[in-house]
């Protein structure tokens, strides 16, 4: 019998990422991405009962620079998705691709007991879930 290895999400997601609030500009969003090195940011809760949302440099690209928008005018909840569809670290990588695919989308914030643990994307799926498991 052929037992395949399961690659749960905690193996592969980036476990430090950035934050960025609701009421910061894109200009200083983007300032932060360049900063630590990432193509997104997850935006925090206001509150307990709100959920947290994503800002993505392809949000930026369609809201702000196709627009011709000021991006040290626009804020960053004019521009990001939330709430955002966030994954468990427990999930295995392969139901995630499929999540991704389903609801088309490239990053999710890792939650665990309400809280990001992390973030994952296509890029930590193939790269270090598929790719990595190779001797």
């Amino acid at each position: 019998m052929n037992m395949k290895q399961v690659i749960r999400v905690r193996n592969v997601m980036k476990e430090t990422f950035g934050t960025v609030q609701g009421m910061e500009t894109i200009d200083s969003a983007l300032n932060r991405m360049r900063e630590i090195r990432t193509k997104c940011l997850i935006v925090e809760k206001r509150h307990d009962d709100d959920e947290y949302g994503i800002l993505l440099v392809s949000d930026i690209a369609r809201k702000v620079i196709a627009r011709d928008r000021p991006p040290e005018r626009v804020n960053v909840y004019e521009v990001m998705a939330k709430p955002v569809i966030c994954v468990d670290p427990g999930m295995d990588i392969r139901y995630c691709a499929r999540l991704f695919d389903r609801f088309d989308i490239s990053h999710a914030p890792v939650i665990q007991s309400g809280k990001v643990v992390g973030m994952v994307s296509f890029s930590d799926l193939v790269l270090k879930g598929l790719a990595g498991t190779k001797d």
